[in-house]
Formats: structure tokens, sequence, C-alpha cells
């Protein structure tokens, strides 16, 4: 891979380089009363994410009579960003709320529990940069925690063009002044991508090198995340 040049110097504005992530701290396990939990910080974001189920659902609308059913709620608290969210949600919560269920449908066996729900509840506590990638992951920990059988834990990451250059995992401030963003979801066992995103304009080399910056990134991200669960089980041996 060739190394980028940012400000002249091989970093970034919060002196990072190219290919480096920030600072990221994972643990499952924090909430009693939900079946599954993990809790996230991603340099600003600070994320909850909790599961509940398998379980039958009042909504008998939603539930299939061969395979489960995940259901997912993204949500900013109004706290969370500088300008005060107003409360409950709004398009771009609930369009993240079905991308994230969709990037981790793929990761859960779930025709082993047909008429079944699993509810999925990430809570954005603060946010900078990142909060849909960093809300998959914590998820994919909490279901993990819960127990819900999976070919494999997903993890999300992003790149984007920042300054004609092709970075991962964007801050807030690259996400706003930058010239694009590329979110992506995996499993990282065989590298299949469950979610694919691009906002902004990138030409097909630009694109692949962002891609494959960001696998990279996940492939680091899933590291934590097992070491966040083996720490979590074997705690209580």
């Amino acid at each position: 891979m060739v190394f980028i040049i940012i400000n002249g110097e091989g970093s970034r504005g919060d002196g990072r380089s190219f290919n480096e992530l920030r600072s990221l701290k994972i643990e499952s396990g924090v909430l009693k009363r939900a079946d599954g939990s993990a809790y996230l910080e991603m340099g600003g974001n600070k994320i909850l994410a909790a599961v509940y189920g398998p379980r039958e659902s009042f909504i008998k609308r939603l539930l299939k009579p061969n395979t489960g059913v995940i259901r997912c709620k993204y949500n900013m608290a109004p706290f969370s960003v500088d300008d005060r969210k107003r409360p409950g949600p709004d398009r771009r919560s609930i369009e993240i709320s079905k991308i994230t269920a969709e990037a981790l449908r793929p990761s859960l066996l779930l025709e082993n529990f047909p008429h079944s729900m699993i509810d999925v509840s990430i809570e954005i506590i603060e946010a900078e940069g990142g909060t849909r990638c960093a809300g998959i992951t914590a998820a994919a920990v909490a279901l993990a925690d819960a127990g819900i059988p999976m070919k494999d834990i997903v993890v999300g990451c992003a790149a984007g063009k920042v300054n004609d250059e092709i970075v991962l995992d964007l801050s807030e401030k690259e996400d706003k002044e930058g010239q694009s963003d590329v979110p992506i979801a995996i499993m990282p066992r065989t590298n299949e991508i469950t979610l694919l995103q691009t906002d902004g304009i990138l030409t097909e080399d630009e694109l692949k090198l962002a891609i494959d910056l960001a696998i990279d990134g996940c492939h680091e991200i899933s590291k934590i995340q097992k070491d966040a669960l083996k720490k979590r089980y074997l705690s209580n041996f």
C-alpha cells in the first residue's frame, strides 16, 4: 500500500496516519437486564448496544414461520451532539436502523428461531463521526454476548477522501469537511461485505483503495471485539 502524505507530514489534523484508527475501547455484558449488551468508545463516540431475545413478539405481522426476525433501533440522544438534537426518531435514524439490521442479518442463524424476534437497541450517547459503523460493531458484540448463534461477528468501519487523499476512520471534522465517505461492514473470516455505502465522488481506483483500507480497519477492530468477549467470559471462571 502506498503511504499517503497529509498536511505534508504524513499525519492528519488529529495526528493520526492515513491508515490509523481512532482510540477504541469495547466492553461486553454491561447491562444486567438485557440478554446481551456492549459499550463502545471510539474517538469521541460513546455507544451503548443492548439485545433482547429471541422472543415472541406481540406484533404478529412482523414474525415469519420459517425464520427469526432481527429489528434494530438506532437513536442519538439529544445531548449526543453540540447542537441539541430533537428527541425521537428522524429520517436519518430510521434509515440507519434499517441499514444496521441488514448489515447484521447475514451473520445470524435466524432459521433456528422461527416465529421469534431479536430486538437490538443502539443508543448514541456521544457522537463524533462514524456512528453507524461503530453502532454495528457494538451491536454485533451485544448479539454475541446474548448467545445468538452466528456465522461470524460483523464489524463496521469507514474510509473516505479528505484533501484528495484516502484515509481510514474519518473523524467528525473529516466527515463534515471531507469529499467522500465509504462506510462498510464485513464478516471478517470471509471478508464478505454486508454493508457498503458511498457518499461523495470517487474514482474507481479511489473507491477500491477506500474499500481495501476499510476492510483492513475492520480486521483490527475485530480483534478488539473478540478480546472484549474473551475478557467477559474468562472473568466468569
